[in-house]
């Protein structure tokens, strides 16, 4: 706009110039006063602009990124910019920058942040994960690293975690609190002794991981390593799904010692036990459909199989115990029901999954509408002809009591069964088309 405007006056001088409007004694001074002008800005102004565009790339590159993802932490945020600072510090080398992530505080959280020397990157989405997406999607820095605000860890393992994960060229470092010093109140004993150790359990071995404490706020990435990884979470489940994701993509992560201590008496926790704890449990799941796919049909053609064996052989005394009698179908086919439910749901799974199913189940989720639709028929063709020769026996016995428990409870097993398949499979075509 300023180059356009000195073109504008410049322009009008030149036209009093030649044309001979006012006076040739005014314009040559305008001509002489206006053109230098014109051609500084229009030469000198773009070039300070591509200047600042191409050469203000290289100041911008960041060896690493802090993230803190904020929600009301007055309190505790700047103490915990200023420790980061002071740990990152020691590497005079290492160019860094401390991004708060804000999820929408209502306290004075921002401008502390800003106070503290912090870029804020204003998150609209609630959310622990979306917090920490927004930070890392905000962030310059090759390597991203994050930690809550809340001051009950150990900033200081900020360089040591830092310097670990580039040493080992990893994707991911972890800062362990199991392994490290738990001061005592800074964790519950719930989380302590079961949910976290259960979690990193079931994540090691569905996953092939070698982890300590799944559930670690207090970690390094490589920024590009994480963009590939698709991360979707927004709530605090955000922390399995980078393990998960980092595992299935075969990343190489480390882990060092660190430590926890008790967070400030006055401060509100956004941790819900229960409700964040299932919320992981959920997310792991759902990332192994094949656990679902084994054990749902290893039980169904397992409980099927003992079925069959039972209306061909009958009740079978063993000394003083009976098998193969009504107690032991009823319970056989309660497992071929629970089989067929666990596989379908599977299959389900596998219509968000990127992980390749078995053969059997690849053809079931691929099968054409046509040959659909007539195995459906079957199926409920073979159900009706089921209800209708129990409705003949019954009938023929008056409608009074048939006695035929052993026989009935086959009849039914290879009833529920296939009712449960149809509709299951219908279920499973329907989201199909609804993806």
């Amino acid at each position: 706009m300023m180059w356009r405007r000195s073109h504008r006056r410049w322009k009008n001088c030149w036209r009093r110039h030649w044309t001979g409007s006012g006076s040739r004694s005014m314009a040559a001074p305008c001509l002489g006063r206006e053109l230098p002008r014109f051609i500084s800005r229009f030469w000198k102004q773009p070039w300070r602009v591509i200047r600042k565009r191409v050469f203000s790339l290289n100041h911008d590159i960041m060896d690493l990124t802090f993230v803190f993802p904020c929600l009301n932490e007055e309190r505790s945020l700047g103490a915990c910019i200023d420790r980061v600072r002071g740990s990152l510090v020691r590497d005079p080398e290492l160019r860094f920058e401390v991004v708060v992530a804000d999820n929408g505080s209502t306290d004075d959280s921002r401008l502390i942040a800003e106070r503290h020397g912090a870029r804020v990157v204003p998150v609209p989405e609630r959310g622990y994960g979306a917090a920490l997406s927004g930070g890392i999607n905000g962030a310059q820095g090759s390597y991203v690293m994050f930690a809550d605000a809340d001051g009950t860890y150990l900033y200081e393992d900020a360089l040591s975690l830092y310097q670990e994960t580039r040493k080992a060229n990893a994707d991911m470092g972890i800062a362990s609190r199991l392994k490290g010093r738990i001061e005592k109140d800074a964790m519950p004993p719930l989380h302590r002794w079961l949910g976290t150790p259960v979690l990193t359990w079931l994540i090691n071995r569905l996953f092939g991981g070698k982890l300590s404490d799944c559930n670690s706020g207090f970690r390094c990435i490589r920024r590009e390593s994480f963009n590939k990884w698709n991360i979707r979470a927004t709530g605090m489940e955000f922390a399995s799904e980078l393990l998960i994701k980092a595992l299935k993509n075969d990343a190489k992560s480390v882990e060092i010692p660190s430590g926890l201590t008790p967070s400030p008496v006055e401060r509100m926790p956004h941790l819900r036990t229960w409700r964040d704890g299932m919320r992981h449990l959920l997310f792991i799941l759902s990332e192994r459909p094949r656990l679902f796919e084994v054990a749902g049909l290893g039980l169904l053609i397992f409980a099927t199989l003992l079925q069959a064996m039972a209306a061909l052989l009958g009740p079978i005394g063993v000394g003083s115990i009976h098998i193969f009698d009504v107690h032991s179908q009823v319970l056989v086919m309660l497992g071929a029901m629970m089989g067929a439910q666990l596989y379908l749901f599977s299959c389900m799974l596998y219509l968000r999954s990127n992980d390749p199913p078995l053969g059997i189940t690849r053809k079931l989720i691929e099968m054409e509408e046509g040959i659909l639709f007539f195995l459906l028929l079957g199926l409920l063709l073979g159900i009706g002809a089921v209800v209708l020769w129990i409705t003949m026996q019954w009938a023929l016995n008056r409608f009074s009591g048939l006695h035929h428990a052993n026989e009935l409870i086959v009849w039914v097993h290879f009833l529920a069964v296939p009712a449960l398949s149809a509709i299951g499979l219908l279920g499973l075509h329907v989201l199909r088309k609804a993806r």
